[in-house]
């Protein structure tokens, strides 16, 4: 008998995830459909790719640069053990294009933007700002929804472009600068492994990151409830919830992709 309470609990929270999930989907469809149907506002989808990528752009720079350098470091300790320090590049732009820079772009990008779009969001829902719309024949989901998705989903590739040349070039000061690494031998080693299918499909996994994060953010604050303590509650649950989907998601894409 004294498993029956924890039992109830694993099942209920079990029901909650698929609920939400369901829901996701649904607004995820919804959106889509709405994409297919005037008014198109290209307004609103500018103002959100500015917000998502322009304000975005100082901390994926940094994260890049980081990165690439850390990586740099690390990978010449390995490879000095075997004399295969040559390698260092073509390991630093293959972790970066495949991997490094489409991940931490987007988690970089949901703590920014996705917790932004939750709050913004949830705080017109509790404000009945949302049910405004509804009173003025607008739809919310197209309003508020459709141009956050649509944003993240063409800037994420962008920033993730950055992030890539960023953090090749941080690799490569640390690299060459800092540990001595022939910086012909270094590119070299870039141009003859790291192929263009490495960073398309970087790219490609950035785009459903993007929609993820805009997905997730978008659905916490559409549905909000609770006044302000529900506001940051659901902000939360957004970055959690995106940046979980996030790392599953790269497994799915990865595995399928490469």
């Amino acid at each position: 008998m004294r498993w029956i309470g924890p039992m109830e609990s694993l099942g209920r929270s079990f029901l909650r995830g698929l609920e939400e999930a369901g829901e996701i989907l649904l607004l995820l469809v919804q959106s889509g459909l709405w994409l297919l149907r005037p008014p198109w506002r290209p307004r609103l989808i500018f103002k959100q790719m500015e917000f998502v990528g322009i304000k975005s752009i100082n901390v994926v720079i940094l994260t890049g640069a980081f990165t690439g350098g850390v990586f740099a470091l690390q990978s010449h300790h390995g490879f000095a053990l075997f004399g295969a320090e040559s390698l260092v590049g073509s390991t630093v732009a293959l972790a970066l294009t495949r991997e490094l820079g489409p991940v931490l772009t987007a988690l970089m990008v949901t703590g920014r933007a996705g917790s932004a779009m939750a709050a913004e969001l949830g705080t017109m829902r509790v404000t009945e700002q949302v049910d405004a719309l509804y009173v003025m024949a607008v739809n919310p989901v197209q309003y508020l929804v459709l141009p956050r998705i649509v944003a993240a989903i063409i800037m994420l590739p962008i920033l993730t472009i950055v992030a890539d040349y960023i953090g090749i070039v941080g690799g490569y000061i640390v690299g060459v600068h800092l540990l001595g690494i022939n910086a012909g031998i270094f590119m070299a080693k870039i141009i003859e492994y790291v192929e263009v299918s490495d960073i398309t499909m970087g790219l490609i996994k950035a785009a459903y990151f993007g929609l993820i994060l805009s997905l997730v953010g978008c659905y916490k604050g559409f549905y909000t409830h609770g006044g302000a303590e529900g506001v940051g509650r659901a902000t939360t649950e957004a970055v959690v919830l995106a940046s979980v989907l996030i790392l599953a998601f790269d497994y799915v894409l990865t595995a399928i992709m490469f």
